[in-house]
């Protein structure tokens, strides 16, 4: 039977880093983030639910959606953040569903690194859940150099997510990824010791 592992995190705690080091053991990733930027591609399921709701000026000059100014739109009240979540979870959730399908035919083990795993509901989908996580101060630090926010632009990232102490309620398996790579890899490793 195939194993179904689920990949969270917050904003810049290492997801990627992860999910890079899984591939190159060889492991298949479904990235979220990944079928998110195909979906809003110009054209895409997402990108024409998002043009008809917000209109035009969410368009860079080519007609492909100008992201920042997609995310500042989002984030500017609740309200556009819950509007933002309802329109596109559906969409979302029927193509990653679409693609997890397709894995389970041919895996015995993958991988599906979703950033809102637990807050989208997808945790019934997971035989296990693995966490990435970090100290505050590391993640904000990073976030910062990443993205290039002020302290202030990052701690409103970071507060308006999810706390990773709520996301560790959830589980199996934390990689603490606020040291060096290697030390990742390590946590990586003893933990795919468990599931095979």
């Amino acid at each position: 039977m195939t194993k179904i592992i689920g990949i969270t995190g917050g904003i810049a705690s290492g997801k990627s880093t992860v999910t890079a080091y899984l591939r190159q053991l060889g492991y298949q990733v479904i990235d979220a983030d990944q079928v998110v930027h195909d979906l809003q591609a110009k054209g895409g399921k997402l990108y024409q639910a998002l043009v008809e709701w917000l209109g035009q000026d969410i368009l860079d000059q080519e007609g492909h959606l100008n992201r920042p100014a997609l995310a500042q739109i989002i984030f500017s009240s609740k309200e556009n953040l819950d509007r933002s979540a309802d329109l596109q979870n559906g969409i979302i959730r029927a193509e990653l569903g679409k693609r997890r399908d397709q894995l389970v035919q041919t895996e015995s083990v993958f991988f599906m690194d979703i950033p809102l795993l637990i807050e989208a509901d997808y945790v019934d989908w997971f035989d296990e859940i693995w966490l990435v996580a970090l100290d505050e101060e590391t993640q904000l630090q990073r976030l910062k150099e990443r993205n290039g926010y002020s302290d202030q632009e990052a701690k409103k990232r970071l507060d308006s997510q999810m706390s990773l102490a709520q996301k560790r309620l959830f589980a199996h398996c934390v990689i603490d990824n606020s040291g060096s790579k290697e030390e990742t890899f390590a946590q990586i490793r003893h933990a795919l010791e468990g599931i095979s």
